[in-house]
């Protein structure tokens, strides 16, 4: 299998700045690889810092230690250490997030939130708003509901609107962070298929899934984070 993700040796710690710079070590020496076609679980008690890699992976927190290498062709680029703007380039071509909230630009129609990733990569606008109708009623999001901004929605609408986007791009690496909180037993039902999907067809995915019969279901293996506490 193609490794798409490698973590190595990476360590995070959180500065507590209205505690008097209190240092509250969370993760050291986290180490785990992801290949295509795989879909690797992180477990842990909650707190353990399983979003935290996450984050780190996408670039939102910045590693202390260590590598978060992403395979981009016949290149490899280390996130923990990369500049913004190859992070950014990055995040278009590679990894898409979906986390446990939307967040979108106000005024925007749901279907426009769901388009933007293929936008972004130079799709025909048409063509965008094709695949992401075609997600949005897979996901079961009425159509009456496609042209208002999510903002507007239920919290399990934002969610599926927010999976949509995630998944309307084919993009290597798929992080999802708990993205079944909020959905009913047949929406479940729905993404657990899409992700099957994806993996099957070569992506490589790490994912947070306290439903234990969603892990169960869609895990290759997991990796348990709290053999990484600090």
């Amino acid at each position: 299998m193609t490794m798409r993700l490698c973590l190595s040796g990476v360590g995070k710690t959180f500065t507590m700045h209205l505690r008097g710079g209190v240092e509250l070590p969370v993760l050291r020496n986290v180490e785990f690889a992801v290949s295509a076609g795989e879909c690797v679980v992180l477990t842990g008690p909650s707190g353990a810092g399983k979003s935290t890699i996450l984050r780190m992976i996408y670039g939102n927190y910045l590693a202390d230690a260590g590598q978060i290498l992403v395979v981009d062709g016949d290149t490899i680029v280390d996130i923990a250490s990369a500049p913004p703007r190859r992070i950014r380039d990055i995040r278009r071509r590679m990894i898409s997030y979906v986390s446990q909230f939307l967040r979108a630009v106000p005024r925007v129609p749901a279907i426009d939130v769901v388009a933007e990733p293929l936008r972004e990569r130079g799709r025909p606008a048409d063509e965008a708003r094709d695949r992401a109708a075609a997600l949005l009623q897979r996901l079961n999001l009425p159509e009456r509901l496609w042209s208002l901004p999510p903002a507007t929605f239920s919290g399990g609408e934002q969610q599926r609107v927010n999976i949509a986007r995630g998944l309307v791009s084919d993009h290597p690496i798929l992080i999802l962070d708990e993205p079944t909180a909020s959905l009913d037993a047949a929406n479940r039902d729905i993404v657990a298929e899409l992700i099957e999907e994806r993996r099957d067809s070569g992506a490589a995915l790490l994912g947070i899934f306290h439903d234990a019969t969603m892990r169960r279901r869609v895990a290759t293996r997991a990796v348990d984070v709290g053999a990484f506490a600090a």
